[in-house]
């Protein structure tokens, strides 16, 4: 006799080992002392600059278009894999328990986000509605979760419908619905509030109709559905360490290729070749760089402290070196390159030249920063003191980690 719900129980431990596997790896010390140092940081500067909030700042407008987005983003894990589609179809008018225990885990798992927008945007609420009890905002927050709630089971309505077109209107209807909500309920209307929050129940209601006229469960969206999230992990998680179960995304950018593939024909240039075009051209190597320099400029050029701009110019220029370690195990995996005839020590020396020159443009990049808003000893310092921490750092650590 089959049991949906013992099933859902354990294709749930044996997705739990595997995340819990990869999430080891990405929350190590050195990520785990970065992200300590960002909020402690950006805390202290979001308390300094609640002090000097000015009147007529869009609270209602922000916390209303977050908890908007926050809430229509309800994704069900349904965790099915492509053998499913074969072994499970049969047993589909058993499979209720397992589908329910699905949308309950994707609801709790979901709720983390709400906690953490909650949290950040209490004191901002407070700060600009000091006259209202801390209460109502409490009871915002209860809403958020209705709605989340609401939302959730939206979707899965949705994902009886096999047209895309139905379901991306259905979803962006409802996700202006729920800004509209939290907008009039942040700015104490509350009389609108409800009449969009009734308007939000019609199209609830239409999504309930529309899934029972749907014959069965479209199980290939559902698969290709999880699939694609076990993807976008699998991808975040070879940022940190191999990953067999990705493919490799390999993108021509010939253009980009065109700028770094001018290396001496000799096999000690061989690996810097495969190196630059594999920076280039496979994996998120290079989206990763480059989003690292943009947001490691809006933190030197908002923070006010120059002291804390060097400090964090320097962390963002060990996250970037750290990151890029990884594209010496990118082509471990396959065994012909080891026919190359070149020493394992040019290899290593290849990763280090190219992880120099990376450091080094973005030091360059961080130090024009700091030059274009007037912070000359910024510059001076910041150039001292990143190429220093480059050598140190690669010369230290990166190449200990090579051996």
């Amino acid at each position: 006799m089959f049991d949906s719900h013992d099933f859902f129980k354990k294709r749930f431990v044996a997705h739990l080992k595997e995340t819990s596997r990869y999430l080891r790896y990405i929350f190590n010390g050195h990520i785990a002392f970065a992200m300590l140092f960002f909020v402690s940081a950006l805390a202290y500067y979001y308390q300094q600059w609640l002090t000097e909030l000015p009147e007529n700042f869009p609270t209602a407008i922000i916390i209303g278009i977050v908890f908007g987005l926050l809430i229509s983003y309800s994704p069900v894990r349904t965790l099915l894999k492509e053998p499913d589609l074969v072994f499970l179809i049969t047993a589909e008018n058993k499979m209720g328990p397992y589908f329910r225990n699905g949308i309950v885990y994707s609801f709790i798992i979901q709720l983390y986000l709400i906690l953490l927008a909650g949290a950040m945007f209490g004191p901002l609420y407070s700060a600009t509605y000091p006259d209202r009890a801390g209460g109502v905002y409490l009871l915002t927050l209860l809403v958020v979760l209705v709605f989340k709630s609401w939302n959730l089971m939206a979707n899965w309505w949705m994902l009886k419908v096999r047209e895309p077109g139905i379901r991306h209107v259905d979803l962006l209807v409802r996700t202006l619905l729920n800004m509209a909500v939290f907008y009039f309920i942040i700015q104490g209307e509350m009389l609108l509030a409800g009449v969009t929050t009734l308007l939000f129940t019609l199209v609830f209601l239409y999504d309930l109709n529309v899934s029972r006229k749907q014959a069965g469960i479209v199980w290939d969206l559902l698969v290709e559905k999880d699939r694609n999230r076990m993807h976008s992990f699998y991808r975040l998680a070879n940022m940190f360490t191999d990953v067999p179960h990705l493919r490799n995304q390999v993108k021509s950018r010939h253009w980009l290729v065109t700028l770094v593939n001018k290396v001496p024909f000799a096999n000690k240039h061989t690996f810097d070749y495969l190196y630059r075009i594999t920076f280039i051209r496979s994996g998120d190597y290079l989206g990763m760089y480059i989003r690292l320099i943009v947001i490691g400029g809006l933190f030197i050029y908002y923070v006010p402290n120059i002291w804390m701009k060097l400090i964090f110019a320097l962390l963002f220029l060990y996250m970037s070196s750290f990151q890029m370690m990884t594209l010496y195990h990118h082509h471990r995996t396959i065994m012909w390159l080891d026919l190359y005839p070149v020493d394992l020590e040019i290899r290593q020396r290849s990763l280090v030249k190219l992880l120099f020159q990376l450091t080094i443009i973005q030091t360059v990049i961080f130090s024009l920063l700091f030059l274009g808003m007037g912070e000359f000893v910024g510059v001076l310092a910041f150039l001292v003191a990143g190429t220093l921490f480059n050598y140190l750092f690669i010369n230290g650590y990166v190449k200990k980690k090579m051996k």
